[in-house]
This record gives C-alpha cells, structure tokens and sequence, in this order.
C-alpha cells in the first residue's frame, strides 16, 4: 500500500569536472535535499564510477542505477 508520497527528481550536470569535485558536489548537493529525493547525476570523470557509489555507501545513500553513457557516467541516487 502505498503512502502517496512522490519523490521530487532533480538532475546535477558535473560534465568536464575533475576529481574529487563531482563527488564532493555530488555529496553537498544530496544534504541539501530532502530525504527520499532522487539525484541524476552526470559526469564525464572516469574516477566518479568508482567516487560516487563508495559516497552512497559512506552517507547511506541509495544508489539505485549506475550506467555508461555516450559521453560518459550517469548515476540515480535517492537521498537517505
């Protein structure tokens, strides 16, 4: 059953940043939202696939899809 609540979905374009920042911004950006919120996230740095879920995993996020793209790393985080 569910309870009717709707996450809100928000998208954070780190294309051409260089590590540590798209997961550092990545990680202040998740504080500021409200827990059970999603994240997409994208990014072009080849660490950030290795970054971005050792952060989930580390703040309790959920990382609920982690996927290659054309240009580089897309990523689905709901805030815990």
């Amino acid at each position: 059953m569910s309870d009717g609540f709707v996450p809100q979905s928000f998208h954070y374009d780190l294309k051409g940043l260089k590590c540590p920042l798209p997961a550092l911004k990545t990680g202040k950006r998740l504080a500021e939202l409200a827990p059970g919120s999603l994240l997409t996230v994208e990014t072009t740095d080849p660490l950030a696939v290795i970054d971005i879920p050792h952060l989930c995993q580390q703040d309790g996020h959920r990382l609920i899809e982690s996927m290659a793209t054309e240009s580089g790393h897309r990523f689905v985080i709901e805030r815990s």
